[in-house]
């Protein structure tokens, strides 16, 4: 049992907005993400992608944008911890999860090529 106390369905969807909306307030980088993401979203739209390739796209999103937020709560959770003082050991653990968001983002792009490329083609040629 814990010595919090439980919540109930509706406080935890307000919290996790809160979250989002703290997201998008303090980290540029999720807000770069959001617009790479309505922009794909909307041209895998106009291409009249499949709905296979709709949900890859978009579990390619997510996985990219919660990167970035899982990123960014290590890094305020250590900020905190450690009072914003230099350690070398919190700097190798924010560089670690930086390169994480780094591989799932080239993941992304990759994935993304193989999604529109053909598209783009079939297109010019």
């Amino acid at each position: 049992m814990t010595k919090y106390k439980s919540q109930n369905i509706r406080n935890t969807f307000r919290n996790a907005r809160k979250g989002m909306r703290l997201s998008l307030k303090s980290e540029r980088n999720i807000r770069i993400h959001l617009l790479a993401a309505v922009l794909s979203l909307s041209t895998a739209f106009c291409l009249h992608f499949s709905i296979e390739k709709f949900c890859i796209l978009i579990m390619v999103i997510s996985s990219v944008i919660s990167a970035e937020m899982f990123n960014s709560a290590i890094e305020f959770t250590l900020d905190s911890i450690y009072h914003n003082r230099y350690s070398k050991m919190v700097g190798m653990a924010k560089d670690i999860a930086a390169g994480a968001v780094m591989v799932v983002t080239i993941m992304a792009i990759l994935v993304g090529a193989l999604l529109f490329v053909p598209p783009f083609l079939e297109m010019i040629l």
